[in-house]
């Protein structure tokens, strides 16, 4: 079988970015990736956990895909740190998704 086209390659990516932020991400998950915004100390801290477990998704997607561990691991950091991000509302989600996307299009020119 030959090796799947750059086109493909970001085709493939794309599919699976809008798998993991969108069909596989529950409300749960959206609601609780983000630092809360109130000071009640008395609910668990779970955000860090959700926004990582989050983006371990997107970073097994990249993997699966690119079958290179290094650009699964710079998914799943790029994605924290964005997500992080527009949780803090230094973005909204415009800014967010093009983030997603242009690092899909750097995986894919690292990956061919």
């Amino acid at each position: 079988m030959a090796a799947p086209s750059t086109a493909a390659i970001f085709f493939l990516l794309v599919c699976g970015h809008a798998l993991g932020d969108f069909a596989l991400q529950t409300q749960w998950v959206a609601a609780n990736k983000e630092r809360p915004k109130n000071t009640d100390k008395s609910s668990p801290v779970v955000w860090p956990h959700v926004l990582l477990a989050h983006s371990l998704h997107h970073g097994l997607i990249v993997y699966l895909i690119t079958q290179s561990l290094y650009l699964g691991i710079a998914e799943t950091i790029v994605h924290a740190v964005c997500d992080f991000c527009k949780g803090e509302r230094f973005f909204g989600l415009h800014v967010d998704q093009g983030i997603h996307i242009a690092s899909k299009v750097a995986w894919t020119l690292l990956a061919v």
